[in-house]
Formats: C-alpha cells, sequence, structure tokens
C-alpha cells in the first residue's frame, strides 16, 4: 500500500514525467529492491546491518572508506559519494553527525541531489536542527522526491538489536514507504507531523535524558556518600518514585550493572559531544521560541564543560565520574 501511495502521489502531483513515475512506483512495490544507507559510524552500522538481516540489498557510502569493510563482507556494494547512492537507489537512509554533515551529504558537490531520481524517498536519521530538515525537503522537494526526517532514539544497544524509537516527520501519505524501512531497524516508528517535527520530539527528549542522567549521577553519588552501597541505593531507587531510564537501564555508577557502558569505562554508547550537540539544538529551539529551560541550560553546561575536560568520547552517562573528580578539586 505504501508503494501504491507513493506512485499515485508522483502520478497525480507535480511530476511530469509520468513514465519515470510509473517506474517508481514499480521499484517501490518490490521491497526488496535497493537500499542506500550513507554514514556508517556508531548507529549506522548497525542500522545497516538489520537493513541487510532483512534481506535489502544495502549500497552503502561514507567519508571514511575504512569503515564500509564490515558491512561488504555482510554483502553490501561499496559507492564512492552520496551522489553515487542516490544515481542507484531509489530509497537511502542517512545517519550523520550533525547539521552541516547534512547539509553536505545532500547538497555538497557530490550530494545526494545531484543524481536524485524523482520519487525517491530519503529518510534522515540524524539528530540535527528541525529548521536545516525543513530545507532539505525544500530542496528535495524541487527536484520531485521526497525528504523525511526520522531520528532515533535508543543507542547503539537498540541500534544493534534492532529496537530503535524513530520519531518521524513528513508527509503522513508518505509515512507507511518510511515504516516498512524503518521498522527494520526499530520496535517503534511513530509519526510526529510534518517535516521537522520529528527532530523537535528528539531534542525535547534528549534534554530530558541528559536532566535526568545528571540528576541520577548526583543522586547516586550522594547516596554512596553517605555509605550506601551503589546496587542497593539503585535496587531501592529502581522500586520507589525517583526510578527512571537512567537509574534501571542505563545506571552511570561502574558495578551496579552490566552491559552499559559505566561497565566498560564508559566506552561505546552515547557519546558526551553528542549530547553536548543535542542539547545545543535544543538551547537554539528554546531561544527562537521563547521558551524557559533552565534544567535543560545548564545540563548543556555540564556537558560542554565534560567536553573540554576530557570526557568528549566518553559515554554521556560518564557524567557520573565527572562529578566524583570535581569533588577532589
Amino acid at each position: 500500500m505504501a508503494a501504491l501511495l507513493r506512485g499515485s502521489r508522483c502520478l497525480v502531483g507535480k511530476c511530469h514525467n509520468h513514465v519515470n513515475a510509473v517506474q517508481v512506483s514499480i521499484r517501490s512495490m518490490a521491497s526488496k529492491t535497493q537500499v542506500g544507507f550513507i554514514g556508517l559510524g556508531n548507529m549506522g552500522n548497525p542500522m545497516a546491518k538489520n537493513l541487510i538481516k532483512h534481506g535489502y540489498p544495502v549500497m552503502v557510502s561514507d567519508v571514511f572508506p575504512e569503515s564500509c569493510k564490515e558491512l561488504q563482507e555482510l554483502g553490501a556494494q561499496i559507492l564512492d559519494s552520496p551522489a553515487d547512492v542516490a544515481d542507484k537507489a531509489d530509497r537511502i537512509i542517512t545517519m550523520l553527525p550533525s547539521s552541516p554533515n547534512v547539509i553536505d551529504v545532500y547538497t555538497g558537490p557530490n550530494g545526494i541531489l545531484k543524481k536524485v531520481k524523482k520519487g525517491s524517498l530519503l529518510i534522515d536519521s540524524s539528530t540535527i536542527d528541525p529548521a536545516v530538515s525543513k530545507e532539505m525537503a525544500v530542496a528535495t522537494e524541487k527536484l520531485g522526491a521526497v525528504f523525511m526526517d526520522a531520528p532515533v532514539s535508543g543507542g547503539v544497544g537498540a541500534a544493534t538489536s534492532g529496537k530503535l524509537t524513530f520519531m518521524v516527520g513528513g508527509l503522513e501519505e508518505e509515512f507507511n514507504a518510511a515504516k516498512e524501512l524503518l521498522s527494520c531497524m526499530g520496535a517503534n516508528v511513530v509519526y510526529c507531523g510534518q517535516v521537522g517535527t520529528g527532530q523537535a520530539a528528539k531534542i525535547c527528549n534528549n534534554m530530558l535524558l541528559a536532566i535526568g542522567m545528571i540528576g541520577t549521577a548526583e543522586t547516586m553519588n550522594l547516596g554512596i556518600r553517605l555509605g550506601l552501597d551503589p546496587k542497593l541505593l539503585a535496587k531501592i531507587l529502581n522500586m520507589s518514585s525517583g526510578r527512571c531510564w537512567s537509574s534501571d537501564t542505563y545506571n552511570p555508577v561502574p558495578g551496579v550493572m552490566e552491559g552499559v557502558p559505566a561497565a566498560n569505562n564508559y566506552q561505546g554508547g552515547f557519546g558526551t559531544t553528542l549530547m553536548a550537540k543535542d542539547l545545543g539544538l535544543a538551547q537554539n529551539t528554546a531561544t527562537n521560541t521563547k521558551t524557559p529551560v533552565p534544567l535543560g541550560s545548564l545540563a548543556h553546561q555540564i556537558y560542554r564543560m565534560m567536553c573540554a575536560r576530557g570526557y568528549a568520547s566518553k559515554d554521556f552517562s560518564s557524567v557520573f565520574q565527572f562529578l566524583r573528580e570535581e569533588e577532589g578539586q
């Protein structure tokens, strides 16, 4: 149905090349046709792997060619540039670090929009400024293609297990076409509204996540200083009103939980520098909308300080370690 909707949109909309639109519709109806994936970092790599696991032929491209090798071994085709991917695939997913990266990958000299086909579906899962998502959508629409923003929540663990949450913004009639692909990588695919609303939902979520993680780290640290066993304190919190995701699923104290970054010297997971970036996006949007976010502002300052103190590449839960070190000064 999603494919038929995509096809009918092109035929009755602004596409003047009906033959091309019909071809796109036929390509879409064959669900296991080529999918392009650009950006194979900590999140993009396992996401692309899950597409392959679900039987999709995947074409990949990354600014660091060595990051493509693992996907190539799994059968992915490696291409030199985003433009090359757009030349061969009419469904493309991008997973990039920041707004400037997205702008370059879509509109740069070797960008997707240089060779995008009419009727193509472009899904950006990066976390960026909602205004940039809207700009990319306008540029994409001028070429007869469709852009949707679909940032994710869940981290590397959820990306690996295929249990991400996708927050999707774009034309509602295109949502089912996007959901077909995103469901291979996520347990929850939620339609949020027009382009940019997916980013808005993600920014709000991550601001609360940062505030919650700092609160959990402060609480655990105080309890430890008061003589409480950290595992016992975590157990009590998680059966009480203070329970949150940072306390029961991603505890920041080493030795409390297995399989989280805190158990591995804060390696992997969601980097402090990325959290600082997302909090910066929240600050920008809060300023633009004249929204008071005092705790969000303080969280932004704390994560920026952490980046300056050597925590940039550590998981954002390392705020616990940062607070412990602050005590000794």
